[in-house]
């Protein structure tokens, strides 16, 4: 008999695998639901059992004492940064150093990517006191939300007047760069006028991998503690499925190689920058990349206390 799970997870490539039953869950009867939010409070969601949830909200919500949901280490969403952050076309800032004292602005606080971001300006000097942060939503077509999250701090940190969008102030000219995990509508086409901050990020990227030894995680794999408590093998059963999922996806990409003109060397590139398993799950292989995180976490005023990476994946 198998016990069924109710899966949230975004829209990824490599569950494609997983989703039509290529790949499957041992033990479990997977329900999978590919949704274009994460859910809002995963532990509270009666639709679902496990999901994708962010990094930076199951690790606040630990340290605040929060046990109502279980995370393993399963990362589901990982990138670097340096791609992120954005400018316009005509400004003439190309590296981070340059934004120490500019305005910047960003679609949530205490966002994983964002904190991942502002960890790369803490690496060449730039603190939270050395810019001036706007929060808010990227484009007019993005919901109004709380994106301060609580961490305003008045002339510093601030929402956006009038709810303004991020790109709008930055076409204005009232922002040098905003932190994106997403690319508004237009930033692909040849003539747009917003640009990538760094004009060589995969060589600032890859040079970054060498330097601290991964790619940075932004979501993990949640599981309501319930469902731990009673069947303790699922949240290793869920990981094995999902990096089965992938690498079947890889194997069948590397095949399948014509669904954009250059994803073939996209594939071989990323295999001489990046050494094997360098998405390898588990807490031995990516215990310093959340200890990073969570020295992150303090260092950028999120929290006061701190937590060990055993801690935090106590429950899986």
């Amino acid at each position: 008999m198998t016990l069924q799970i109710r899966l949230a997870v975004r829209d990824w490539d490599y569950i494609v695998p997983l989703a039509l039953g290529d790949v499957v869950a041992e033990g479990l009867d997977l329900r999978i639901d590919r949704v274009p939010a994460l859910p809002e409070d995963l532990a509270a969601d009666p639709r679902y059992d496990a999901g994708e949830m962010s990094m930076s909200r199951y690790c606040l919500g630990r340290l605040r004492g929060r046990d109502d949901i279980a995370a393993v280490p399963h990362f589901l969403m990982r990138g670097f940064r340096h791609r992120c952050i954005i400018t316009h076309r005509d400004s003439g800032i190309t590296s981070l150093e340059q934004l120490a004292g500019a305005r910047i602005g960003m679609t949530g606080w205490q966002d994983s990517g964002n904190t991942w971001t502002r960890a790369l300006l803490r690496r060449v000097g730039i603190g939270i006191d050395d810019a001036q942060w706007r929060v808010g939503r990227l484009t007019a077509a993005h919901p109004v939300a709380d994106r301060l999250s609580g961490y305003g701090q008045p002339g510093r940190i601030e929402a956006v007047a009038g709810e303004r969008p991020l790109v709008d102030l930055l076409r204005s000219g009232e922002l040098e760069a905003v932190f994106t995990p997403f690319m508004p509508d237009g930033f692909f086409d040849a003539d747009s006028d917003l640009r990538q901050l760094l004009p060589q990020c995969r060589r600032d990227e890859v040079a970054y991998f060498r330097d601290v030894g991964y790619v940075p995680g932004m979501h993990l794999l949640g599981i309501k503690p319930d469902i731990l408590r009673a069947h303790p093998w699922v949240g290793q059963s869920l990981s094995a499925a999902l990096d089965a999922s992938a690498a079947m996806w890889l194997h069948k990409r590397r095949k399948y190689a014509d669904t954009t003109p250059w994803i073939l060397d996209e594939l071989i590139q990323t295999s001489r920058d990046l050494p094997e398993g360098w998405d390898r799950n588990g807490l031995q292989a990516n215990q310093p990349m959340v200890t990073d995180f969570l020295a992150e976490l303090r260092a950028q005023r999120l929290t006061e206390r701190s937590m060990s990476p055993a801690e935090l994946f106590a429950h899986g």
